[in-house]
């Protein structure tokens, strides 16, 4: 079943989304299952991404978390920052291996310090990409966070675990902190933020999403692994679940390729008589050679193809050929070939030695 990746830098809407997500997808009877960095973690951790170490370490966890449950019965979403492109360009040849269709949700939160690449950047995506949808925000729900101002953050937030992920609940009753430089007015909270479900409460200093910001990889619709891509701009926007639900159960999912098909069997002795066959051929040739004139055909031991003589031919040239030879023979081990060995052996001699 397909494999839904969810992007965007802290705060801006993606635990919501995803949430939004899965319960409307289970509501149609899929089985959904949800990866995000606390189902890993067992708790939310934002100084995680302040170290390298310990951040490759997450993305390792998170990478093996979808791998296990992505099959043919569920839904696999994955909600975590996912701003590293190299990271889901791994995500998509999972999806690959697997036979699998998987799209990729983009949170931006616009005027925000959390908001990630500039606006701009999704406008100049709306033709490329497959969904771009974009809604000013609301005058009333409270004015962008400055830089240089605090983070906030949800004081005893009870958590629960909900289909194999933590959610974090604040009761109503709680007054959220906030902290702000001096001489600054306080920070007002957007009432789609307050009747948000699905609240986050790892708390990211202002330093780390500035950091976050700058490394963050915006993903581009030209790039297979990132399509399709559904932009979202602000909370207020609602998820455009048709085109998702298209892409995931409607879409074909990428070809295979190389790096995720299994090589083909060989017997336990295939590298033995690859050595033994490719030995005696030289062996033939070096002692062929002793009396024949260019422009002879020479006929070899064990092969049913002639090798065109133009040239004496020294043992330590035909010895690096013969080493190339079971180089890439190697990679592509079949138990078809065997008999076959040495013909394709000459031909590789013959195109070689050109």
């Amino acid at each position: 079943m397909p494999l839904v990746v969810f992007c965007g830098l802290p705060c801006s809407g993606k635990s919501r989304r995803a949430e939004e997500l899965r319960g409307a997808l289970a509501a149609e009877g899929h089985a959904v299952y949800v990866v995000d960095d606390a189902a890993v973690l067992g708790a939310e951790d934002a100084t995680v991404y302040g170290d390298s170490a310990r951040e490759k370490a997450l993305r390792g966890a998170l990478r093996a978390a979808v791998e296990r449950r992505l099959s043919r019965h569920d839904v696999v979403i994955l909600d975590s920052l996912n701003y590293i492109k190299g990271f889901r360009y791994e995500l998509y040849c999972l999806a690959r291996a697997a036979r699998t269709p998987l799209c990729l949700v983009y949170c931006v939160r616009p005027g925000c310090l959390s908001a990630g690449p500039r606006v701009a950047d999704a406008e100049e995506n709306r033709g490329r990409n497959v969904s771009v949808s974009w809604r000013p925000r609301a005058e009333e729900g409270g004015r962008p966070l400055a830089a240089g101002t605090g983070v906030l953050r949800e004081p005893q937030a009870v958590h629960s675990v909900v289909n194999g992920r933590a959610q974090a609940h604040v009761p109503k009753e709680l007054e959220r902190e906030e902290t702000r430089a001096p001489d600054l007015p306080a920070l007002e909270i957007p009432e789609f933020e307050k009747s948000a479900k699905h609240v986050s409460s790892a708390f990211y200093p202002p330093e780390l999403l500035e950091a976050l910001m700058l490394r963050f990889e915006a993903p581009d619709s030209r790039n297979r692994w990132d399509r399709p891509l559904f932009t979202l701009v602000d909370l207020e926007e609602p998820l455009p679940l048709a085109e998702i639900r298209a892409a995931l159960f409607e879409n074909r999912a990428p070809p295979p390729h190389q790096s995720t098909q299994s090589q083909p069997l060989a017997s336990g002795s295939f590298l033995h008589q690859l050595d033994q066959v490719t030995s005696q051929v030289l062996a033939g040739l070096m002692e062929a050679q002793k009396s024949a004139v260019p422009g002879d055909l020479l006929k070899l031991p064990g092969t049913t193809e002639h090798l065109r003589f133009t040239r004496p031919l020294s043992m330590a040239e035909l010895s690096r050929l013969r080493r190339q030879f079971i180089s890439y023979t190697k990679m592509h081990p079949n138990n078809e070939n065997l008999p076959q060995l040495a013909n394709m052996f000459l031909q590789y001699l013959n195109q070689s030695l050109l």
